[in-house]
């Protein structure tokens, strides 16, 4: 009840704001990349949501998980060193084992594909973040069920940029970055090259192995970027990246604390080079040409120490167990997209139609090796999957204020699983998805819309022996999802606004279960499992305002407003938990940011924040919860001549909150294996001071 008649409050304000406050001044300057054409961010339409390069460097703990976690409907899942799974509007992956998992929501980096490989994400020398929320089946496909997140780092510029900065904080925190660039050859060739480490003990105690680095981070991001003016109606760009991550991980206790007992402490590595290529081509005045090429090479390593303790600590008449799992993945993957997109004077359709239409291949390979204790020998397996699409677009104008747009995609998905196992899987399918939706153009700082989407995810594999036939494989789920929104401005361009009601229907859905047996030890196996078990309905919304009533002063929130619901749900497993009618995880009924920056003078700028969260399910298969909480965010800085000083801190009243957990099983002989919830912990209190030049 609270939250309808907040949606409704909000809903009601906002259209009666922008009916009576219109102007006829310029929205935000803002523009998204991430549509076939760029488009300022007051004219897109969705649940569209820019982090820009000024909120990114005030996020001085150099966390990118901290930046999305601010974006309404946007979730995480730890589970691991860093958190390796996104979820939008509940929607998305919480963790993988021996299963090979489509992405529910697209990861891009500067046109590299890291939906699977986002590990090492960092914030350093980025320009902005893209957040799509819904369906992106015309312009993503297959990985953009839930959504897409387009992380751009800053390009080349015609004159010389020089920047450095270096952090430093609680738990050993030390972070360095250099980026620089500019001209190589006069009119033909820009560069910019960045390198950024970040290195911390973490903030675990190991109290058997006297250590307080066991869950350490230790990452190396490098990029690089040329841009060939091959002339002037034709422009070539090439991104390189390398990450290497060497991150501890042993995060999760017997006893829900920070102190772990483990003799044999995990790790989460990533070591990735990938690179993009892309043309664009003005082939004449009325249309040109995207040709882009990218690929990356991934080699994983995620272990941990299963049963939390060390040999020793428990009496022998306890049934103690020792156990430690490690999984190694190689991931290859490369594609291709080459599109057409008309400009002005190129429409169709008696010059009302604008189009774009493209063809896109991807390949990608992954091969995984397991090494278990319970195992005899490591288990292998082998996933290649061809993906070829065609797709397109048109805006038709069906006057001067109303836009159609109507899009549509076609993927022909093909793909081979074989383990060691002997089993053996080919899929075959074709796949579609696409837009339609109407925007009304009132006033230049006025734009209604609304928008029918349809996304898709293809279906895979379960590798596990112990399972019945029934749940060995499964099948394509699909998204229909509703968006109806208003962008506005008002005041001059003081206050501007986005507001974005959803409505969504998940079919055959594909849900994250698990099997729980007891081994003769007495302790617990996790037999992991992804099945068509439900049919889903979700609705909310997403605010955005940011009011600037000084020069000196800016006010800004962002709210997220979700209700979700299990309409049907039927595992195969008839020894399953029952979520019917429940909330699936990782779905928030509330998520928030609210804050101001005020500049004191010309030089010195404080900020401040409170970040929040609804209580939300961990799992679809128990029924733990995580807290709802607030942390409270802030930052002084100093820029003066090029030269900054900022002391920051995050979560500054030390809030305990949980970021994953697994539930219905029990893993402390002490307690003779009794059922218990084991939680892992959100970042404590931070803080640090950062130093920074730019020429």
């Amino acid at each position: 009840m609270k939250s309808r008649f907040l949606t409704q409050s909000l809903l009601a304000f906002c259209m009666l704001s922008s009916q009576l406050l219109a102007t006829q001044t310029e929205l935000d300057p803002l523009v998204v990349s991430s549509d076939f054409r760029d488009t300022k961010l007051s004219k897109t339409i969705g649940g569209v949501s820019v982090v820009d390069s000024a909120k990114i460097s005030e996020d001085n703990s150099n966390n990118f998980e901290n930046i999305i976690a601010r974006v309404a409907n946007v979730n995480f899942t730890s589970g691991s060193s860093r958190a390796h799974f996104i979820q939008i509007r509940g929607i998305g992956e919480r963790s993988q084992f021996t299963n090979f998992i489509n992405p529910s929501v697209g990861i891009i980096l500067d046109g590299i594909d890291l939906s699977q490989s986002a590990l090492a994400i960092t914030p350093f020398d980025l320009a902005q973040v893209e957040v799509l929320r819904g369906p992106q089946g015309t312009t993503f496909g297959a990985n953009g069920l839930a959504g897409v997140i387009n992380i751009l780092s800053n390009a080349p510029t015609k004159e010389g940029e020089f920047h450095t900065e270096a952090t430093f904080g609680n738990y050993a925190k030390e972070a360095f970055g250099i980026a620089t660039g500019g001209t190589l050859v006069e009119d033909k060739l820009l560069g910019r090259l960045s390198v950024y480490t970040n290195q911390s003990d973490g903030f675990m105690k190991n109290s058997f192995l006297n250590k307080n680095d066991t869950s350490n981070l230790d990452e190396l991001t490098i990029k690089g970027h040329l841009k060939w003016l091959v002339n002037e109606g034709h422009t070539i760009d090439l991104n390189y990246l390398h990450l290497d991550v060497e991150n501890g991980y042993d995060d999760f206790t017997l006893d829900n604390s920070r102190t772990s007992h483990s003799d044999e402490p995990g790790s989460d590595e990533q070591k990735t080079d990938g690179f993009s290529l892309k043309s664009t081509y003005q082939l004449n005045p009325k249309m040109h040409l995207i040709t882009a090429i990218s690929g990356s090479n991934s080699d994983l390593e995620y272990g941990y120490d299963e049963d939390w303790s060390h040999d020793g600590e428990f009496a022998a008449d306890l049934g103690p167990y020792s156990s430690k799992d490690n999984y190694i993945r190689d991931r290859k993957l490369y594609d291709f997209d080459m599109r057409m997109v008309s400009d002005k004077g190129g429409e169709i359709f008696g010059g009302r139609s604008a189009w774009s239409f493209g063809v896109y291949y991807k390949s990608f390979d992954e091969d995984l090796k397991r090494v278990y204790t319970y195992l005899p020998e490591p288990f292998k397996s082998s996933y290649e999957a061809t993906n070829k699409a065609i797709y397109g677009q048109l805006d038709t104008k069906l006057n001067d204020k109303l836009t159609l747009i109507s899009g549509l995609r076609v993927e022909a998905w093909e793909a081979d699983y074989s383990d060691s196992d002997k089993l053996s899987i080919d899929t075959d399918e074709v796949l579609n998805g696409g837009k339609i939706g109407l925007k009304y153009q009132q006033a230049d700082n006025l734009l209604y819309y609304m928008a029918l989407s349809k996304g898709y995810k293809a279906g895979g594999v379960n590798p596990n022996s112990s399972l019945a036939l029934n749940a060995r494989d499964y099948d394509t789920e699909a998204l229909y999802n509703l968006d109806l929104g208003v962008n506005s401005s008002h005041f001059d361009d003081t206050l501007t606004s986005r507001l974005n009601l959803f409505y969504g229907q998940r079919e055959d859905q594909q849900v994250k279960s698990s099997l729980v047996k007891l081994r003769d030890d007495g302790s617990s196996e996790f037999i992991d499992y992804i099945a068509n078990a439900a049919k889903t309905h979700y609705y909310g919304l997403e605010s955005e305002l940011n009011y600037t009533p000084t020069e000196n002063l800016r006010l800004f929130t962002s709210l997220g407003l979700l209700k979700s619901e299990f309409d049907d749900y039927v595992d195969p497993n008839p020894d399953s938990f029952d979520a019917n009618g429940r909330t699936p995880a990782q779905s928030p009924e509330y998520q928030y940011d609210v804050g101001f920056d005020y500049l004191f003078g010309e030089i010195v700028k404080f900020s401040a924040d409170v970040e929040g969260k609804g209580s939300y399910y961990f799992s679809n298969r128990h029924d733990s919860k995580s807290s709802a909480y607030a942390l409270i965010n802030s930052s002084i800085s100093i820029y003066d001549k090029g030269w900054g000083v900022s002391l920051w801190g995050r979560n500054l009243s030390d809030r305990d909150y949980e970021t994953r957990a697994f539930g219905s099983f029990g893993n402390n002989p002490a307690k003779l294996y009794a059922t218990e919830t084991y939680t892992q912990k959100g970042d404590p209190k931070t803080y640090g001071l950062t130093l920074s030049y730019d020429y």
